[in-house]
This record gives structure tokens, C-alpha cells and sequence, in this order.
């Protein structure tokens, strides 16, 4: 895994229920090992009586060593605290992102752009169809293409081989571009919060093969999109970003997928970009994600 040495810094996702002094402890441990806290952000759910927090800090003259700071947490975290849930990432890790898609090119050749143009400090080592219909852009930028199709008589093999894939390849991330298959208990168990699905704001209210025009007869007057951590519920995981755009009697139905496939794209960057920058924590079935 490839790495950007000059970006030097520690992130800390924390979350528990509310107890005193979490703020004021875990800024003065940093501060007693020199650490520069270059941001700071948290938050109490009231009705939950539960604490979210996210910390930055330069590592550069930081008295403790990378390989010995997990280990050096776990031991502060347990002797001040009470049932703490805590995630240490680093700045300059590169995310392994695995893209399954289908056959809708509009978020596949977005994410696409945005790794070509190294938007995204990421890697791509993979991407997963049950299609064949777009290889080429795989290939063009060097990516293993896997073309793996799905029956109801063969999921459960094929499934097996894309988490053969996954593995070996040792990914971080798996982002369904419009992959239109619903993917077992099984496989989701392997990845959990770490599967990140898009789908348009006509869901559940406009099921089917065309939901546009179903939504376009009822004379609709918004619509979105929602990025979402993938659970064995479908399509009810942890919502990471969603948006909304309005729309009138003057859109088409031809001009609101359109409209529809610019918001997709838009929202579904936005949920992944906060995921691979460790901006999101997961709480029963919500997060909290920060700017």
C-alpha cells in the first residue's frame, strides 16, 4: 500500500456513551506526547445520552511512534474510560477501493475520473461486473476488469469468487456503482460499514423497472439521492450523504434521469469521500460524518 510520507498526521474516531472528562483527557494525553491538534470536532445525541468525537493531529514531533501508538491508546483508553469504541487511522493511508457495477455507466465513469485525475489519494485494484459492457474503460486505465454473472442458480458460487477477489487483492472498500444485485448476509458480513451503495430518492415509494415514469406520472416536485453503508436490510444501512434537487411540470422524464444521474454521482462521491478521509462513524444504524 503506497503511501504520501510528507502528509505526517493521526485521526481518532471515538464514540461512547457520555461520560465526563473525555474531551479534556484525551487532548491533554496528546498534548502531554507533543501532539499538534490540527482539528477537533464532536458531538452529544441528547436523546441517546451518546458522545461522538474526531481528532486530528501532526504526528511530525509526536513523542510516540506509529508502531507503538495503537497499543499506547488502548492503554490510556482503558484505564480513563468506560466501554469506549475507537478507530485510529492515518492521513496518508491509500484506501484499496473494489468497484462493482453493472450496466449504468453514470457513477462507474465518475469514480473513474475522479481516481484518473488523483482527485482521490486511492488505489483501484479491481472492479467487479456481472456485465461485460464496460470493460474498455478498465482497461484503458490498467484496471483487472472481472466479468462474474449472477444467477439465482449460482450466486452463492459467484459470491465465493468475488470474495476470493476481494481478499486477495487485499481491498478496504467495496463501492456498488449501480450494481444491480443484492448481495447476501454472507457477503455483507465480510465487510461491514464498508460497502457503500447509491440509489435515487424514489425508493421505496417508486419500485419497478421505471420508477422515473412512475414518479413523473404522480407529478412529483423533488428528488435526490442517498449514500448508504450496505446491511442485510436492503436498502436501509447507515445513511452517509444524501441531496435533493427540485423538479416541476417542466421536466421531462427524459430530463429527470438526467437530473437524476447528476445528483447519484454527486451524492455517491461525497459518501465515499468521507469514508476513505475517516470523516464518518457509525452508530446503530445512523453515522455521524463530519465536514
Amino acid at each position: 500500500m503506497k503511501a504520501n510520507t510528507s502528509i505526517n498526521r493521526a485521526i481518532l474516531l471515538i464514540h461512547c456513551a457520555d461520560q465526563k472528562g473525555i474531551l479534556s483527557n484525551i487532548s491533554q494525553f496528546l498534548s502531554d506526547h507533543n501532539g499538534n491538534i490540527l482539528s477537533l470536532d464532536q458531538h452529544e445525541d441528547s436523546e441517546d445520552h451518546h458522545f461522538f468525537m474526531r481528532v486530528e493531529w501532526d504526528l511530525h514531533e509526536f513523542t510516540i511512534e506509529r508502531k507503538n501508538l495503537h497499543e499506547r491508546i488502548d492503554l490510556f483508553m482503558n484505564e480513563k474510560f468506560t466501554h469506549i469504541h475507537w478507530h485510529l487511522a492515518y492521513r496518508d493511508w491509500v484506501p484499496r477501493m473494489a468497484i462493482f457495477v453493472s450496466k449504468y455507466e453514470h457513477c462507474y465513469y465518475d469514480l473513474l475520473s475522479r481516481y484518473e485525475s488523483k482527485e482521490w489519494n486511492i488505489e483501484i485494484p479491481l472492479i467487479i461486473s456481472n456485465h461485460d459492457k464496460l470493460r474498455t474503460a478498465a482497461e484503458r486505465l490498467n484496471i483487472p476488469y472481472y466479468h462474474i454473472p449472477i444467477t439465482k442458480d449460482n450466486k452463492q458460487a459467484q459470491e465465493h469468487k468475488q470474495l476470493e477477489l476481494l481478499r486477495l487483492h487485499n481491498i478496504d472498500l467495496v463501492v456498488l456503482a449501480r450494481y444491480m444485485q443484492i448481495l447476501s448476509k454472507n457477503f455483507i458480513s465480510h465487510y461491514p460499514n464498508k460497502i457503500i451503495n447509491i440509489h435515487h430518492s424514489f425508493l421505496p415509494a417508486f419500485m419497478g423497472a421505471d420508477p422515473y415514469r412512475s414518479a413523473f406520472q404522480r407529478g412529483v416536485k423533488f428528488m435526490g439521492a442517498t449514500a448508504h453503508y450496505v446491511t442485510s436490510d436492503l436498502d436501509e444501512g447507515p445513511i452517509i450523504a444524501q441531496d435533493v434537487i427540485s423538479i416541476s411540470h417542466r421536466d421531462s422524464i427524459k430530463r429527470m434521469k438526467r437530473r437524476g444521474r447528476d445528483i447519484e454521482k454527486i451524492v455517491f462521491a461525497k459518501g465515499i469521500w468521507s469514508h476513505i478521509n475517516n470523516k464518518v462513524i457509525s452508530y446503530k444504524n445512523k453515522t455521524v460524518v463530519y465536514e
